[in-house]
C-alpha cells in the first residue's frame, strides 16, 4: 500500500490541495513537485523536484495534480494515467457527500462543499470551497466549479468547463464542454455552444 503523496504544483491551488491531504491523515509523508526552482517549500512542505520527476516516482507515491488550469491539469493527469500512476481523490473532512455519489481519480472536494445523492463527478475535477452540487448531477472530467457556485438538481456540465465564483445553474440545465461561466452569472437555459457566458441571465459574449 502506498502511503506517500506527491502533489504537482506548489502554488495557490496546490497549497489548498496539500491542506486537504494533511487533514485527511492518510499519508505518512507529503511532498511537492514544482517547475519554479525558486520555490523550496510551501505550506511547510518540501518541494523535492520538478513536475517531470513524478514519472520516476510512480511506484513509490500516490500522485495528485494540484494545478488550477483545467487543460494543463488534464494533460498531466492523462500522462500519469498512461504510465499507471496511482491518482487519489481528495475530500476535505468538512465536505458533505450524499449517498450514491461517485468521485473519480484526481478530483478534489474542498471545505464546505455539499454534493447531494446520485451525482457523478468525473476525473480531475475541482469542486471548490463552499460550492453545492445537488442531486443527479453529472460533472464530466476536468471541470472546475469555483467557490460558492451552486448547481441545482439534474445539471450536466461537460468536460473541461469552468463555472466562476458565485455562479448559479438552474435545474435540468446542460452546459457543453470547454465553456466559461463568469462570476455571479445565472444560467437558466442550456448552453450548447462553447464560449464565455456572463450576466443574469447568462448570455454569450465570445
Amino acid at each position: 500500500m502506498i502511503n506517500k503523496l506527491l502533489i504537482i504544483g506548489a502554488s495557490g491551488h496546490g497549497k489548498v490541495v496539500a491542506d486537504i491531504a494533511l487533514k485527511m491523515n492518510k499519508w505518512v509523508s507529503i511532498a511537492f513537485l514544482d517547475d519554479d526552482a525558486s520555490i523550496k517549500s510551501s505550506m511547510g512542505i518540501e518541494v523535492i523536484g520538478k513536475s517531470a520527476e513524478a514519472f520516476t516516482n510512480i511506484q513509490d507515491y500516490d500522485i495528485f495534480v494540484g494545478i488550477g488550469n483545467n487543460s494543463t491539469r488534464e494533460k498531466i493527469q492523462k500522462k500519469l494515467e498512461a504510465k499507471g500512476a496511482s491518482i487519489p481523490s481528495l475530500i476535505h473532512p468538512s465536505a458533505v457527500i450524499g449517498e450514491q455519489v461517485e468521485l473519480e481519480s484526481g478530483t478534489v472536494v474542498m471545505a464546505g462543499v455539499v454534493i447531494n445523492c446520485c451525482t457523478k463527478i468525473g476525473k480531475g475535477c475541482i469542486i471548490n470551497t463552499g460550492a453545492t452540487v445537488d442531486h443527479d448531477n453529472i460533472i464530466e472530467d476536468f471541470v472546475h466549479i469555483s467557490p460558492g457556485a451552486h448547481l441545482a438538481g439534474t445539471v450536466k456540465v461537460e468536460r473541461g468547463s469552468w463555472l466562476g465564483i458565485g455562479s448559479v445553474v438552474s435545474n435540468n440545465v446542460y452546459i457543453t464542454s470547454r465553456c466559461k461561466v463568469g462570476a455571479g452569472a445565472v444560467v437558466l437555459r442550456d448552453i450548447t455552444e462553447t464560449g464565455t457566458y456572463v450576466g443574469v441571465p447568462a448570455s454569450k459574449i465570445d
